[in-house]
């Protein structure tokens, strides 16, 4: 297939990418390499296969909207997995209309593309944080997520909401995918994982919110990207089970649109998680234990019995292999 993918120079996108030109996909890339982290580590993602024959590079920003409709219009994909956006959940606070720019307009100028050229599927990154102020653990689709805590998570529903409206009107089949706390190779430098090791290995203290006493569905970026591809071979379609009188979340009985969550069951204690990376680096963190942050959650966890049921979804990478790859992959991309 010919498949667009947004957010190609992204951590998740880079290893999408990666994915579909292994299996012999066409993969058209979309990234406009903004400077929110380090742009270096942005270029050198893409040179991993930014030369694979099959793959095309376009620059360009999601707020354009006629280079977007440039992309559809030049290019026909068939099928389009749409990652990029503003990320950082607490920069938004500082930069908000950076974040409706990328994430509400931008995504609509997706979508118009996506109805515009008929395209089959369109799969797109939600996140776990639209759930909120919800406090019933595991998070399920089948709750309601309507009491978004930042206006990053309020992006992400707005992005929902819009999808469905477009499968419901236009019949553009579109898969949301509510992603949890994802770590790994080549992941952003902005994330914990990346700011602890650094920190670690100069002997800096860490910010440790909450003492460490949160959990999070912690999930390994080669099970994330396996859900993403499997779910972007099975393009929804409209629920016959819907009675019509009390709407699930989580489908449509009017439209070809599901949400998914898309994480790792078991979630684990921040400071066990802190506690495997120090037995990866041999050193002990210096530990600055701080209160929860505003807009944050105490807990995370991941209900993907529906993502199980739809396409086989089975995480395979648990913290302890997981924490030990990235270290790995830092040590020898920083040469440290």
């Amino acid at each position: 297939m010919k498949i667009l993918v947004t957010g190609t120079a992204g951590f998740i996108g880079s290893h999408v990418a990666m994915r579909l030109l292994a299996r012999g996909d066409e993969v058209i890339g979309l990234d406009n390499l903004n400077d929110y982290y380090d742009v270096t580590l942005k270029q050198a993602r893409l040179e991993r296969f930014r030369h694979d024959p099959r793959y095309v590079h376009v620059h360009a920003d999601l707020a354009d909207r006629d280079a977007i409709a440039d992309v559809f219009a030049r290019h026909r994909p068939q099928r389009v997995v749409h990652l990029a956006a503003q990320a950082g959940v607490r920069y938004a606070a500082e930069n908000p209309h950076v974040y409706v720019s990328s994430n509400v307009t931008g995504f609509l100028h997706v979508i118009e593309g996506c109805r515009t050229h008929a395209v089959e599927h369109l799969v797109f990154a939600s996140t776990s944080s639209v759930y909120g102020a919800n406090r019933a653990m595991p998070f399920s689709e089948h709750q309601s997520a309507e009491h978004p805590l930042t206006l990053y998570a309020a992006t992400k529903k707005a992005n929902e909401q819009m999808a469905h409206s477009y499968a419901h009107l236009y019949g553009t089949p579109s898969t949301g995918l509510r992603f949890f706390t994802v770590y790994g190779p080549w992941g952003r430098p902005d994330m914990a994982l990346f700011l602890f090791t650094r920190a670690i290995l100069q002997g800096e203290p860490i910010k440790v919110f909450n003492h460490g006493r949160h959990r999070r569905s912690f999930t390994y970026i080669d099970d994330i990207v396996e859900g993403v591809i499997r779910c972007l071979d099975r393009p929804p379609t409209i629920d016959s089970t819907w009675d019509g009188k009390a709407p699930d979340p989580s489908s449509s009985g009017v439209a070809p649109f599901r949400l998914f969550n898309i994480g790792n069951e078991r979630p684990v204690e921040l400071l066990a998680y802190i506690r495997r990376l120090e037995q990866c680096l041999g050193r002990e963190a210096i530990m600055d234990m701080l209160p929860l942050q505003p807009g944050d959650v105490p807990d995370t966890e991941a209900d993907v019995s529906e993502l199980r049921h739809a396409v086989g979804y089975a995480p395979q990478v648990g913290v302890e292999e997981g924490v030990e790859r990235f270290v790995r992959w830092y040590r020898d991309y920083h040469g440290v």
